[in-house]
């Protein structure tokens, strides 16, 4: 969430920024609220000042033994008074936090203007694979191949949930332990976090309130299901004060992602490319500001170390402004390629959020112990989400027998060198 005061002493600047990310954002209405709102701070302590004053006179009446009836009904309308304005005071707060909770992160000046169409291709790293055939569709080889089994998950569930069967099952349980090994070991501290979380994780993530729809909601129990662990593991520190010499923390997370959104039926996301439920391995980082640039580049590193150390090809773009999620000032995407599609598809966005989250949940450090605690800076990647890899690894990995071979990292944990 954003600093109303910082929005009001840099009005202009804001605004325009904000439009940025959306042409419709508009900030006036919130200076009028919080004009509103110090206007309404003004009467309320004019009246209890009153109040204040006619409590003394009150008191030195009945010291001298006058009458103060005439007071004491006074302070009475005084006291209705200053009540109505604090429950007008308190509505209008609600409001601004509402409006405010709302807005999206400021972007950093290094992010493009743009959409979607207009992001930056940083960089492409290893080479498209010339397979020499025709490559085949993953959903397609996995049906095949006993792999996959989309249609008895739909009497489970219903469309877009996928249920990974035989070696499949193998795979995507090998690809999970190693990203999560692989990540401890590069100094990330693991957790198995809570696949559900009440209504103020989400609002400390930024998913909630503008995002409330997207997710799935254990109504009886006030909780909601994970649609990333960025969401979970941000509330790791929620209304702590650290020590500079703890930051930067690192975290590593296994969780089940689950989102009612989940596209269309095209060609395009057929399979395992837009689905309901998924596994992600997420990473997730508290720093101090002045290092989460360098922190957020660490992180790109770290989830690019996983593509790499499966073989597979890919590219690195930096998203614009209007391509962000609400919560990021600056997101670099890890972009993998699929073959029997010819297209990229995102597998990991590295996002700095600054003090966005922070502020929502109160999570500060000391930068030396006689200093006023400051607000830390949350990041969070993919490192990295399950269900493309193992599109891409089929696809990537075909061989013109039928056969798939399988990433040599992961053949120690699934027993087997092809599919």
């Amino acid at each position: 969430m954003l600093d109303i005061r910082e929005l009001r002493e840099h009005s202009t600047e804001m605004q325009a920024r904000l439009a940025s990310r959306d042409p419709s954002i508009d900030l006036a209405p919130i200076f009028e609220l919080d004009d509103a709102r110090r206007k309404l701070i003004g009467k309320v302590e004019e009246l209890k000042a009153e109040k204040n004053r006619g409590s003394e006179e009150v008191a030195a009446r009945k010291k001298a033994k006058q009458p103060a009836d005439d007071l004491l009904e006074r302070l009475s309308d005084i006291s209705s008074r200053a009540s109505k304005l604090d429950e007008e005071l308190r509505a209008v707060e609600r409001r601004i936090e509402d409006l405010v909770s709302r807005l999206p992160n400021v972007p950093h000046p290094s992010v493009p203007t743009g959409s979607k169409d207009d992001k930056v291709i940083l960089r492409s790293v290893g080479t498209r694979r010339e397979a020499g055939f025709s490559v085949r569709h993953h959903l397609d080889i996995a049906e095949e191949k006993g792999l996959l089994d989309f249609k008895r998950a739909a009497t489970i569930a219903g469309a877009k949930f996928p249920m990974y069967t035989g070696k499949g099952a193998l795979l995507e349980l090998a690809l999970i332990q190693f990203m999560v090994a692989h990540h401890a070991r590069r100094g990330y501290t693991p957790v198995l976090p809570p696949f559900v979380a009440n209504a103020q994780s989400f609002f400390v993530s930024s998913q909630f309130p503008k995002f409330a729809d997207e997710v799935y909601a254990i109504e009886k129990d006030g909780l909601y299901l994970n649609p990333t662990a960025e969401s979970l593991l941000v509330n790791l520190h929620r209304g702590e004060t650290l020590a500079a010499d703890e930051l930067p923390k690192k975290y590593v997370a296994y969780t089940p992602c689950f989102r009612r959104e989940a596209g269309g039926y095209g060609e395009q996301e057929r399979g395992l490319i837009r689905i309901h439920q998924f596994n992600k391995v997420e990473l997730f980082k508290f720093t101090t500001p002045e290092s989460s640039y360098d922190e957020q580049e660490k992180l790109i590193a770290d989830a690019e170390s996983v593509l790499q150390a499966l073989n597979l090809h890919y590219r690195v773009a930096l998203l614009t402004t209007e391509d962000m999620a609400q919560q990021a000032t600056k997101t670099v995407d890890l972009e993998v390629f699929l073959p029997g599609q010819d297209r990229y598809y995102e597998v990991s966005s590295c996002s700095n959020c600054e003090a966005f989250q922070a502020r929502r949940g109160n999570i500060r450090y000391r930068p030396t112990p006689k200093d006023k605690p400051v607000f830390v800076h949350t990041l969070n990647g993919s490192g990295l989400a399950t269900s493309r890899l193992v599109a891409s690894i089929l696809e990537n990995n075909q061989q013109s027998d039928g056969t798939i071979v399988v990433p040599e990292a992961l053949r120690p944990l699934v027993g087997f060198d092809t599919l």
